[in-house]
């Protein structure tokens, strides 16, 4: 969908109808009649800011999108929007290096919303290595590495599962945020072999029954992982709610003991 140009009645009735509500579900939620909210959407009324703040809340719209209606109705952005490196978030970029490296000697790392690496801890060497060096040159596109088949997919033993699970879980955040950059990559990655979108455990372990696991070769040796994600609870800045932590954990305690085996030979060359 295209922006540019458009009203901010227009903008605010698309992300009603992308969030499946009505106009009366949206209007008792924001506190406004029915009326009001159709005549802002028809462009008969000019909403105030705090109104547009108001519906945006309302309809979860992430906040990039917010100051794109505000601009759309003459209004100033409500929201900064920092670059990574800018001074102002020096505290955040120091807090998650602490975070990062305390997840070692388990791999960890920070991407930004159109998953981009922003940073990783020593540990997720384990994943980019044997990967094809162009794959690995900055943006690094964790997902494009992860499914790409010169990547980790020929290292990943549940590969049609894992996948299944990495593209839906890529197109429900492409739905929820409406980015047109995150529908092109989900695109992109279904092209990649490995599967079908869907696909069932291939085993029945007590992980498996809880989450989906991923299954990475190490030479001989299966690892086995379960991911988190962390994301920034109150985010008040467009660059910092797109980020988040994802943490690989070990599975099993084999894959636990191979982990700080690997991360030995780095702790002692400090």
């Amino acid at each position: 969908m295209t922006r540019q140009g458009r009203g901010v009645g227009e903008l605010l009735r698309d992300w009603r109808r992308i969030r499946g509500k009505s106009q009366l579900d949206l209007s008792i939620e924001a506190g406004v009649s029915a009326r009001h909210l159709s005549f802002v959407e028809t462009g008969r009324s000019r909403p105030s800011p705090e109104l547009i703040l108001r519906l945006a809340e309302q309809l979860d719209m992430p906040l990039a999108e917010r100051n794109t209606v505000l601009l759309a109705g003459g209004y100033a952005p409500a929201y900064p929007s920092h670059e990574l490196n800018d001074p102002e978030l020096a505290p955040l970029r120091a807090a998650v290096r602490q975070i990062l490296d305390g997840y070692s000697p388990y791999p960890a790392v920070l991407v930004d919303q159109h998953w981009q690496l922003v940073e990783a801890n020593s540990a997720v060497a384990l994943f980019t290595a044997g990967a094809d060096p162009h794959l690995l040159i900055p943006p690094i596109n964790v997902l494009r590495l992860s499914l790409h088949p010169d990547g980790m997919a020929p290292r990943i033993r549940n590969l049609p599962e894992w996948r299944a699970h990495l593209l839906k879980r890529l197109h429900q955040q492409a739905v929820t945020t409406n980015d047109p950059s995150l529908y092109e990559l989900h695109q992109e990655l279904r092209g990649y072999p490995g599967g079908n979108d869907v696909a069932a455990p291939i085993s029945d372990d007590a992980v498996s029954r809880v989450v989906i696991p991923l299954r990475y070769h190490h030479g001989d040796q299966v690892l086995s992982f379960v991911s988190t994600t962390t994301l920034f609870g109150t985010p008040l800045d467009v660059t910092v709610s797109g980020l988040a932590v994802e943490a690989f954990f070990p599975a099993d305690p084999a894959t636990t003991a191979t982990l700080r085996t690997l991360a030995e030979p780095a702790a002692g060359t400090g």
